[in-house]
């Protein structure tokens, strides 16, 4: 019989079933709700996974979360933004003793979500955290965070507006793969590396071209990303499909904006959209080669690549990206049958077919 998965509320519950799968210990209420408020797919992703891993996971959830919070906030001008950030990478690095950035004078009467104050003014609270962790730990969480910030610092040089009027574009492939790895690819790295040293059987898993598959895996959700927000990131002159790249095709960045010019991006546009798929299923071949007993892990991490998948053939099926108003998004409706599914197929050891279902 397969098991009852049932959306409560806030809460995700798993009756157990003959796979061993059961429910989650409860996270501490305040921490709790706040990853709740500021992102409800994560919450429930937290909320699944193994005991052993939630709080290094959490935690750097929570800063990185934080930190894009200050990069993406256009209450702030680009250069307090950058120095914030610089602010919070020092207090990231440093040995507890140097404060992260105070913002709260700053964005009061500001229009922020109420979470996002929320998450701001918690960073002390996190990074004493942190600094609780093991030294492995420690040192993990801030590698992986050191890099999402360079990330994010690098986005903001690269399209300042204020620097180079007008549209920019990324220059070249290798920028873009920079970037795919700075703001995901690193997480995938991250996530193998925690799960790893404290799951059973991790010594033996996690090396050689299974990390590199994990760092495909957080490449091909930031290219989803990526292609799905082409037209509202023209709309803000930015671009991160390469300008070499478009070269080829005849187009130049400004070009993008021209009526009919998807006609010309199209077949450069359907090889994203197929290196995107590609970075998926290997993503896909990553989670199905978890160790055996790691049910819980295949569950959520198959969550996403499903996601992706069917918002990669939504994206395929409309006629101008350039022209979009409103992002292609997967309801959730839509997103708790394929969380079900997933569990469902895991206790039934259907689980390896799921991907050609959704592909």
């Amino acid at each position: 019989m397969d098991p009852a998965w049932i959306p409560h509320g806030s809460r995700l519950l798993i009756l157990q079933g003959p796979g061993g799968l059961a429910i989650n210990p409860t996270l501490d209420r305040r921490t709790r709700d706040l990853l709740r408020d500021v992102s409800r797919s994560f919450y429930l992703t937290l909320r699944f996974l193994p005991g052993p891993i939630r709080l290094q996971i959490g935690l750097a959830y929570l800063l990185a979360r934080a930190s894009d919070t200050i990069a993406d906030t256009d209450a702030l001008p680009r250069s307090r933004r950058l120095e914030a950030l610089s602010e919070l990478r020092a207090a990231i690095e440093g040995d507890g003793s140097v404060s992260p950035p105070s913002l709260t004078d700053e964005l009061s009467g500001i229009r922020v979500l109420p979470a996002e104050r929320v998450l701001l003014s918690r960073l002390g609270d996190f990074l004493d955290r942190m600094m609780n962790l093991s030294n492995a730990d420690r040192e993990r969480v801030k590698t992986v965070l050191r890099t999402i910030v360079s990330g994010q610092k690098l986005d903001l040089v690269r399209f300042d507006p204020e620097g180079h009027p007008g549209i920019r574009a990324l220059e070249s492939e290798e920028e873009l793969d920079d970037y795919l790895y700075r703001v995901a690819g690193c997480v995938g790295e991250f996530w193998t590396e925690i799960c790893r040293a404290h799951l059973p059987g991790g010594e033996e898993w996690g090396v050689g071209e299974v990390l590199g598959r994990g760092i495909r895996f957080g490449k091909g959700l930031q290219l989803v990303n990526v292609l799905r927000d082409l037209s509202s990131d023209l709309a803000e002159n930015r671009c991160y499909l390469p300008a070499s790249r478009l070269k080829e095709v005849g187009l130049s960045p400004g070009d993008l904006f021209d009526s009919g010019a998807f006609e010309r991006l199209r077949p450069l546009y359907s090889e994203y959209l197929d290196r995107a798929f590609s970075h998926l299923a290997a993503g896909w071949d990553y989670t199905c080669g978890l160790p055996r007993g790691w049910s819980r892990l295949r569950v959520v991490s198959a969550w996403p690549i499903l996601i992706g998948v069917k918002t990669l053939g939504r994206l395929g099926e409309v006629t101008d990206p350039l022209a979009m108003k409103t992002k292609v998004k997967v309801k959730r409706s839509e997103v708790y049958r394929i969380m079900g599914c997933t569990v469902a197929a895991t206790v039934a050891g259907r689980f390896p077919g799921l991907f050609d279902r959704y592909a």
